[in-house]
């Protein structure tokens, strides 16, 4: 699914297509998450806890995510930037909302404890009390738990305000750092033939070094000079690198090519 939906950002340019298309993707991803469980048997009750804690509410997350970025992104104001922040600002403050209104099962999820999980997460447990948001599962008692949906919310709520946070910082970026436009400077004509989550791997690596401004950068300065240098439109590259650290192996594909092509490349010049 990850895969998906990495492919459907470098396809597709328009923001609201990506987030309607990667709605569909996980839409189905969860379909057959589904199909699934209503013909596999689990082995235990750790199996079982394993996937209501662990697998479904990943799939789930995104689907959270991207069906509230949609609504963000759509109902988004193109007035100045006091507007904007104050309309992003509202989002984080529900989303926030809800972490203290489910405070208990929040700490309890964020602390990794697991002496409540036969409660939480598995089918059999109907009688326990259900958090009142959790309707799904009175209709669908064969493919959740009373907990995984607050789960799958917390991760996806958690995403968002990150996501929110760094628009809003974007915003203040943009408004600090606008630029007198100098008519004989010669504008840069470097192509980026790579693809976006190997430019955005680049720049993080380079952030996460300190050998720019001696740390005292913000990572949006840094892809704003990329994307001007490059004439890139990156996207949500906070996605993308959430993304690449979700890489199951060789979570620095880019950076260890880099390496094996300048070995070669001074290897060759000594031959």
């Amino acid at each position: 699914m990850e895969h998906n939906l990495k492919a459907l950002e470098s396809k597709i340019k328009n923001i609201h297509c990506v987030l309607e298309q990667s709605i569909i993707a996980c839409k189905e991803a969860l379909e057959k998450l589904r199909e699934f469980v209503a013909k596999y048997y689990f082995n235990d009750k750790s199996e079982e806890i394993e996937f209501y804690k662990k697998v479904k509410p990943i799939v789930l997350s995104y689907l959270i995510f991207y069906v509230e970025q949609l609504h963000i992104v759509t109902r988004r104001t193109k007035e100045g930037k006091k507007e904007q922040i104050k309309y992003l600002k509202k989002f984080i403050s529900n989303y926030q909302t809800y972490f203290h209104n489910n405070l208990e099962f929040y700490h309890y999820y964020k602390s990794n404890a697991t002496h409540l999980d036969e409660q939480f997460f598995l089918r059999e447990n109907k009688t326990i009390s259900l958090n009142r948001e959790a309707f799904h599962y009175f209709t669908e008692d064969q493919f959740s738990t009373s907990h995984d949906s607050l789960v799958a919310t917390i991760m996806a709520y958690t995403k968002l305000i990150e996501y929110l946070k760094n628009e809003i910082a974007q915003l203040n970026t943009n408004s600090k750092n606008m630029e007198i436009i100098n008519p004989f400077q010669k504008e840069s004509e470097l192509i980026w033939t790579g693809n976006n989550n190997e430019l955005v791997e680049l720049i993080y690596a380079l952030y996460s070094s300190g050998r720019i401004n001696n740390s005292n950068v913000d990572i949006k300065e840094i892809t704003l000079a990329f994307e001007k240098l490059f004439k890139k439109d990156l996207g949500n590259y906070y996605q993308s690198f959430n993304d690449i650290r979700a890489r199951k192996i060789n979570t620095t594909k880019f950076l260890d090519t880099l390496k094996s092509s300048l070995v070669k490349y001074m290897q060759d010049l000594d031959e």
